[in-house]
This record gives structure tokens, C-alpha cells and sequence, in this order.
């Protein structure tokens, strides 16, 4: 099986949960004043919900940002797509992933490192200086 080479190097740097359901679509770089950002966009895979087998893709929600760890010297954003899905009643239904500390924009795993590092978790201020929005 000849895997997307950019999905093997996101499944060393993305949560395992990430590549498993999501597929990085593009990759983005920019300039914040100073700071250089990576801009990691990630669509929801094509997975139909289990407890829904009859359901219709109908497009994606708009995108979620996430402050993850940094590469290099590199500030991480995650750019996140959840798929939209329809039911046979015509009813929306989405699948729950839960990526983001609570009360955060970081990533999970982010989140708990900063937190050990630091004994608490900083405002989201603090480490993102902006908040990102839907830009592309």
C-alpha cells in the first residue's frame, strides 16, 4: 500500500487521532510580524457516522482553529474541517470529536504539556498572540 507521504510525516507529528480521521489537505506558511506560523489544514475523512450507516455526506462545517505544539520555530495551527452529515430524515448529524482542551484553543495533548511545564494552563493570549480566525 503506497501511502500519501505528507499523511506518514503527519502521523509523526499530528495526535494519532488526527490522521486517523482526518486527511491534511494543505500545508501554509506565513509571517506574524516576527513569528512564522505553519498552517496545517485537515479535513474530516469520509467515514460515515456507525450509529448512522445511511447517511449522506452534505459538506463541512467551517473550519476549526487549534494551537498545537510548535515545530521547529514554527508556531503550529490547525486548520479543522468536520464533516456535515444527513440522515434518512433529512436530519444534520456530525460525529464528536473532542481535540481541544476545555475552555482552550489548544490541542489536548498541547494543552497537558503546558500545563506540566508550567503548572497551569496560560490564557490563550499568552502563547497566540492574535486570535486566528477562519482565514485561508
Amino acid at each position: 500500500m503506497n501511502e500519501n507521504p505528507y499523511m506518514t510525516l503527519a502521523k509523526f507529528i499530528l495526535p494519532s487521532e488526527m490522521t486517523d480521521y482526518f486527511d491534511l489537505i494543505k500545508v501554509k506558511l506565513d509571517q506574524f510580524g516576527e513569528e512564522q506560523r505553519l498552517h496545517l489544514y485537515l479535513d474530516e475523512k469520509d467515514i460515515k457516522p456507525k450509529d448512522k450507516p445511511s447517511a449522506m455526506s452534505n459538506g463541512f462545517y467551517e473550519e476549526s482553529c487549534i494551537n498545537d505544539f510548535p515545530i521547529r520555530e514554527y508556531r503550529t495551527v490547525l486548520h479543522v474541517r468536520r464533516r456535515r452529515w444527513k440522515d434518512a430524515e433529512g436530519k444534520s448529524v456530525s460525529k464528536d470529536w473532542q481535540m481541544v482542551a476545555k475552555g482552550t484553543r489548544y490541542s489536548k495533548e498541547f494543552a497537558a504539556f503546558l500545563k506540566e511545564f508550567l503548572g497551569y494552563i496560560p490564557d490563550y493570549s499568552q502563547v497566540a498572540p492574535e486570535t486566528i480566525s477562519h482565514q485561508r
